[in-house]
């Protein structure tokens, strides 16, 4: 395959995964901002500074609230980590290795971004919001399934779900970075009925309630970050994505797991097996956010070295 087409691929599912997480990030704080009031609005500057694009945001805002921060990450081009600028990158990367994919693949994607270009100049992601990015959430869910069911799963199918899984380990631990910055003020209220309540919201805006319930039962804030990190079946926890995104390196390279051939095998198999003997125990010694923070120096790194040796193009020797 030629790098470009894989690097399209690769991009095209980031994009589109991303997307659908900045949806999940709106949705967790809409979640966690029930019932407090005009004390909600303080709650959204963290949610820009979750995503890292607190800096782009102040240059084009005067004011942190709940419509102004929506409109940044969901519709907003300069922002090129909004919805609408992921979904267009997407399909332009779907453009350029259109051979590879399926005509159902291409049509859902259009559809996507259709969806939300269209609704950009009204009001109905402020006044419905949940609503709105639940359809969001839709369409994600709609398009992986389509994604999984039309390709063949051969080195294409293997690049973009290496792309997918890369994403969405990022954004997991970007949902649980947004608890952080929400905490309550007084230390003396963690793990009060309310805090147990947010929790809950979390994994329900991560699509992972019921299955949580049904691994560990009664909500605790140790147990809820144990799932969210470590389980290793359910498909939005980190050690899931890693372990299945370092499977799609494998079945592109021809390598065995426990073994390296070059820095992508090495990097993320080093990572799949920190997370493999990892206890959350260890996780709370270091501090949930400093881990998280952590966690996704390591995963950038992961990223830059899998662009660096398949998709850059080496200059001949003179």
């Amino acid at each position: 395959m030629l790098s470009r087409v894989a690097d399209s691929i690769f991009w095209m599912r980031r994009y589109i995964e991303r997307a659908e997480n900045v949806a999940r990030f709106i949705d967790v704080t809409l979640n966690l901002t029930l019932g407090l009031g005009n004390d909600r609005y303080q709650q959204w500057e963290p949610l820009v500074y979750t995503t890292g694009d607190h800096e782009l945001f102040r240059e084009h805002f005067a004011e942190v609230n709940q419509a102004n921060v929506i409109r940044f990450l969901t519709f907003d081009e300069r922002n090129p980590n909004s919805i609408l600028s992921c979904l267009k990158m997407a399909r332009e990367n779907a453009r350029t290795s259109r051979e590879m994919l399926s005509s159902q693949m291409w049509e859902e994607l259009n559809k996507f971004y259709l969806f939300v270009r269209d609704n950009r100049n009204d009001n109905t992601a402020i006044d419905s919001p949940f609503d709105f990015f639940g359809r969001i959430r839709q369409a994600g869910y709609l398009l992986e399934g389509v994604t999984y069911s039309t390709m063949s799963h051969g080195e294409a199918w293997n690049f973009g779900r290496l792309g997918a899984l890369l994403e969405r380990a990022d954004k997991t631990s970007r949902i649980l970075d947004v608890k952080y910055y929400l905490l309550l003020p007084d230390v003396a209220d963690v793990g009060t009925p309310i805090d147990i309540s947010q929790w809950g919201m979390l994994l329900k805006s991560a699509s992972a309630l019921e299955m949580y319930r049904r691994r560990h039962g009664r909500l605790s804030p140790k147990q809820v970050a144990a799932f969210m990190l470590l389980d290793r079946d359910f498909p939005r926890a980190i050690r899931f994505c890693i372990s299945r995104a370092e499977q799609s390196l494998l079945a592109i390279t021809g390598g065995t797991a426990g073994n390296f051939q070059n820095k992508p095998e090495q990097y993320l198999g080093r990572l799949r097996a920190e997370f493999d003997f990892l206890h959350i125990d260890d996780v709370m010694n270091i501090g949930l956010h400093e881990f998280i923070d952590n966690f996704q120096l390591k995963l950038n790194i992961v990223g830059d070295v899998i662009s660096e040796f398949f998709f850059e193009v080496v200059p001949a020797a003179a």
